[in-house]
């Protein structure tokens, strides 16, 4: 078959390779797409399908061997905690720090986007400790994708994937842009001057951006040639760009006027939440780091030091640069497309523009380049799962990197950022994050507190009450803030349910697996915390927002029931048979595994396709 070959495993069983060679077999190989017969009575197993799919977990072995062979090359382990630091440094600190900053302060927060940055700045720390426990435990590109996988599902991990490819999409879009607008700075121009202007099209999707386009195709063809050569750009440029950011501290800060602090909190605190819901786009890029986990050469000692040190390094950043902002300038006099460079003119050194515009590129750049890596891991891993086509977890074999993945989301990202103005984007993109943080934070008090096998009846029903009253009192405290104005009365119920049920969860369910090499502290009060937070912050989002996201949930699910649940259905079930040992089955996933040991549209066909 094109692009399919196969081989023995140790086990006697056969292991499909795939190349990147484009037939039909590399995007739909599965029983259920062989012919139509075959498709129409998967659709008739849906229900069945369904249930097998929720109720199964996949094993942290299968992710990190089975499934990683799948890819046929293996990705190359050339990063340590240096490399994974910067990396975190450039993937985060760019758009948001420089373009947010400015449209958050003068139209929602204040003086007080600092305060907005310090909220975002523990959420995202709350939620960098939880991929680390993670990206220690399960070293694979896939990163939350494969952590849900494993703890909540194929369903569950899906519907986040999709939110994935989606926040990978609008983020490397909306810093694409923004890089064109610190380009026109640069150039002495307003980014319109660079941009076509498409009368017919809606405004929001009318500023069309050939350099953002432009820069996106650079940035992949530096990502497809080499990870590490792609680290050391990055961590070079990297170094710059913090030097760039101490100058505009330590200048800015020489032309600071105490008096532009007169009205700290003009929009008071719903102001700030505000503000924080979308300048949490600011640290996005940290979970990208997380799928570079299987290219680390020690990931218990690389990985906490990278993600942490980073996280610390940028929030520090960030506050400092929010002071300094709003101390050279009064917050209703800041520039929304290029604050920083034109703050910098105001006080009369126009001079120190181009520098804040260069600095600008260069994170801007480092971002666009760190997400083109990690996004396209992410990608990669989802389609070893053939929830999306195996063509695209092609590993090439002479540079390492999944080439096929990498295009595909760069293009993507392309489309998006030529047409979409920023503030859709950051809003958007909030919400996806926010969403998928708190799945990981679910992920982890699963991963602690229940093991198949081993975990009682009455614990586990524990378990499920603890996380749904959790879940549930964050959710009537986020309603509760954005419904009610001046009320108080709702958050003397909602916060001491969220509180017990933390507790009865930390008194009352024993812990069943203990982390073998990095684990979070604090279990179960600190992924609670993130959990709540996150929830919160999202409860501070537009409703339009909420409505795109709807809109992507349901084509998520529309793909997932007419090929994805399909797809990665055939695909467990060829696994179970390949790795069958004496007269029962080797263990691949846990769960209920359906008792069939091949699919109705099997019958009569998988003899001759093995």
């Amino acid at each position: 078959m094109g692009g399919v070959s196969e081989g023995s495993g140790d086990d006697g069983g056969i292991i499909r390779r795939r190349g990147c060679a484009c037939s039909k077999n590399d995007f739909l190989p599965e029983q259920s797409f062989r012919s139509w017969g075959n498709y129409v009575n998967a659709l008739k197993e849906t229900p069945m399908r369904l249930k097998n799919r929720v109720l199964n977990r996949s094993m942290d072995n299968t992710e990190l061997h089975e499934v990683k062979a799948r890819s046929e090359h293996e990705m190359k382990k050339t990063l340590n905690w240096w490399d994974l630091m910067w990396f975190g440094i450039g993937a985060v600190i760019g758009a948001g720090i420089f373009v947010l900053t400015g449209l958050e302060a003068r139209e929602h927060a204040g003086p007080a986007v600092v305060l907005s940055y310090v909220v975002s700045g523990v959420s995202a720390m709350l939620a960098v400790f939880c991929y680390t426990e993670f990206a220690v435990e399960i070293p694979v590109a896939g990163g939350s994708f494969a952590y849900l996988r494993v703890e909540m599902g194929d369903f569950v991990a899906f519907i986040a994937a999709g939110n994935i490819l989606l926040e990978s999409f609008i983020g490397g879009a909306a810093v694409a842009r923004s890089w064109t607008s610190y380009f026109a700075t640069l150039c002495d121009h307003r980014p319109d001057d660079f941009r076509i202007i498409a009368h017919s099209l809606p405004d929001d999707y009318g500023h069309l951006d050939p350099i953002a386009v432009g820069v996106i195709g650079i940035i992949t063809v530096v990502a497809v040639l080499s990870t590490k050569g792609s680290s050391r750009f990055n961590y070079i440029a990297s170094i710059v760009h913090v030097a760039i950011i101490l100058f505009i501290i330590i200048a800015g800060l020489t032309k600071a006027d105490i008096k532009n602090y007169s009205s700290f909190t003009p929009f008071g605190a719903r102001g700030i939440f505000h503000a924080s819901a979308v300048l949490f786009f600011a640290y996005l890029g940290f979970d990208g780091v997380s799928t570079m986990a299987e290219e680390t050469k020690n990931p218990g000692r690389d990985i906490p030091i990278g993600l942490v040190g980073s996280m610390v390094i940028t929030t520090v950043c960030y506050c400092l640069l929010a002071i300094t902002l709003c101390l050279m300038q009064p917050y209703t006099e800041i520039n929304t497309d290029a604050p920083f460079s034109v703050a910098f003119e105001a006080v009369g050194w126009n001079w120190a523009k181009y520098i804040v515009a260069a600095g600008a590129l260069k994170g801007m750049t480092t971002v666009l380049l760190v997400g083109a890596v990690g996004q396209a891991r992410y990608l990669t891993h989802i389609a070893r799962t053939h929830m999306m086509p195996p063509w695209l977890a092609h590993v090439n074999s002479r540079t390492g990197t999944p080439i096929n993945a990498t295009i595909v989301m760069m293009a993507g990202t392309g489309i998006i950022a030529f047409f979409t103005k920023l503030h859709i984007l950051s809003n958007l993109l909030s919400i996806s994050t926010l969403f998928i943080f708190t799945m990981v934070a679910v992920a982890l008090l699963v991963r602690r507190y229940y093991v198949s096998g081993e975990t009682t009846a009455a614990n586990r029903n524990k378990l499920i009450g603890c996380i749904v009253l959790i879940i549930g009192s964050s959710i009537a405290t986020a309603a509760y803030w954005g419904l009610s104005e001046k009320g108080w009365i709702g958050y003397v119920i909602t916060i001491p349910l969220w509180f017990l049920a933390t507790a009865a969860l930390s008194f009352f369910v024993p812990q069943a697996r203990s982390p073998k090499l990095w684990g979070v502290p604090l279990v179960p009060w600190l992924p609670s915390v993130s959990i709540l937070i996150n929830i919160f912050l999202l409860g501070s989002i537009d409703g339009a927002s909420f409505v795109r996201f709807a809109v992507w949930t349901v084509v998520l699910l529309v793909y997932y029931f007419l090929l994805g649940l399909h797809a990665s259905y055939d695909t467990a079930m060829e696994s179970e048979e390949a790795n069958k040992v004496g007269h029962g089955w080797k263990k691949i996933e846990e769960g209920a595994m359906s008792s069939q040991s091949t699919i109705s549209v099997n019958k009569g066909n998988h003899g001759t396709n093995q």
